[in-house]
């Protein structure tokens, strides 16, 4: 069995949200500079600029579920196109500061919930044995965001633009939006809730139109699942037994973020700048770190169920901590400042094939199936809180403390990650998810 064409397009129809997602995360760091000179932003308001955003991501990752549960993935992934079109058309048509920054938290709450529903929607509708790949692809077209809004906003500063240019540069992104929102329509519901609402002929309907090799046997096992999960839908997360899954989620979550990955694709061009290179060069280097991180997240993802998520993870942290040392010694010495992008493009690979391929697979496999989504949340928390306060206080620090000292800070961090992975994160490859369970859950 191969996926049939009706499934390839529901795919990518629901992976276009991913690639909205990274397109939206990163623009910013082509236009922020110049709001900073257009509304004489201090280096507070300048890290605020940046994080609203992700304030919008936090609150709408945390609703994303509940409105999902009620009105259904589809539905929902409809209403967050419309808020990509709304935040680039806003933002780009910006009148002052303070509208700039609503549209972006806007922006931010379609961010948040397309993380959340876009890879549900996939493994809804995708058969068990194409399950992994196809919810894949949701994060490579985050990956390849990143790398396009990067491309984008280079060919965006060729053109001369002027004072304009940061509107068409944050605006454009209401192309790729009202093409995804279009698109929403011609895709079906997903099977999983139309059974949750009892529209049980509806949902036999998109298992057969999806190709799965025995729908009648998938549907039974979904309305099994689902009687399952309603006899324990109540069951709190936040419990003592839990206790070393919520450390797995959470720690993962932030050592993601104190690797300053975020940090770093938000201020590319700004760090590039204050190491010389114009705006044209800085905007290369952007694409070019882009490519290595949709390479090797690639590599990653073919690496992860081989060499295992806590090789990768120890890899990764050992390779970027040596990385972003070497940043800060060239910031503080002043010299070989050529040599950044190189370094860049390292951290970068090394990062992609680890944390990036790793996170939320790992997140996903440590907590049993009844409270996995609760679990998946606190994770999810963990990463966007952390990503926001680093994205606020980067520019502060750079200022207050010099160009090097954030970046001592993410390799500091990184060396710690490295050790509390060495001697606290168990190995998941390879081991069914009950396995995991009786290993990782302690008992009442």
């Amino acid at each position: 069995m191969r996926p049939n064409l009706n499934l390839m397009k529901a795919t990518l129809t629901g992976a276009l949200g991913g690639l909205l997602f990274g397109f939206d995360t990163v623009v910013i760091s082509g236009a922020i500079d110049a709001l900073v000179k257009l509304y004489g932003l201090s280096p507070q308001n300048k890290g605020l600029t940046v994080a609203i955003g992700l304030v919008g991501t936090v609150i709408g990752a945390l609703g994303a579920g509940t409105a999902g549960q009620k009105l259904g993935g589809r539905e929902t992934l409809r209403i967050t196109a419309v808020l990509y079109v709304l935040s680039a058309l806003g933002c780009g048509l910006a009148w002052d500061w303070p509208s700039f920054m609503l549209f972006r938290f806007i922006g931010g709450l379609g961010i948040g919930a397309s993380s959340v529903l876009g890879p549900v929607y996939i493994a809804e509708l995708a058969p068990a044995k194409w399950r992994g790949r196809l919810v894949g692809a949701f994060q490579f077209n985050v990956v390849f965001g990143i790398l396009v809004a990067y491309t984008s906003n280079y060919l965006i500063r060729l053109l001369h633009l002027g004072a304009t240019e940061w509107r068409w540069q944050v605006g454009i992104a209401a192309i790729p939006a009202a093409g995804f929102l279009a698109l929403l329509f011609f895709i079906p519901r997903s099977p999983r809730w139309s059974a949750s609402k009892n529209r049980i002929d509806e949902a036999l309907a998109v298992l057969k139109l999806m190709g799965d090799p025995d729908p009648e046997a998938e549907l039974a096992d979904i309305r099994a699942a689902l009687a399952e999960e309603h006899a324990s839908a109540h069951e709190p997360v936040f419990r003592w037994k839990y206790r070393y899954p919520l450390f797995l989620a959470i720690t993962i979550g932030a050592f993601n973020q104190l690797a300053g990955i975020n940090a770093i694709l938000y201020y590319l061009p700004s760090i590039f700048a204050s190491a010389g290179f114009t705006q044209i060069s800085g905007d290369k280097q952007a694409i070019a770190i882009g490519f290595t991180n949709l390479v090797f997240t690639i590599v990653g993802m073919s690496l992860i169920d081989k060499a295992g998520r806590k090789t990768l993870l120890l890899i990764g942290a050992a390779g970027t901590a040596s990385c972003l040392a070497a940043v800060s010694w060239l910031f503080t010495s002043h010299s070989h400042p050529g040599a950044l992008v190189w370094i860049f493009i390292t951290y970068i690979a090394f990062f992609a094939l680890s944390q990036g391929a790793v996170i939320w697979v790992y997140i996903g496999e440590v907590f049993p199936n009844h409270v996995r989504s609760k679990g998946q949340g606190v994770g999810n928390a963990s990463h966007w809180i952390m990503n926001t306060i680093i994205a606020l206080e980067f520019p502060v620090l750079v200022v207050s403390l010099g160009r090097s000292a954030p970046f001592t800070f993410f390799a500091i961090m990184t060396t710690i990650q490295f050790l509390t992975v060495l001697f606290t994160y168990p190995e998941t490859k390879g081991q069914t998810l009950e396995a995991l369970q009786r290993k990782l859950v302690a008992a009442d």
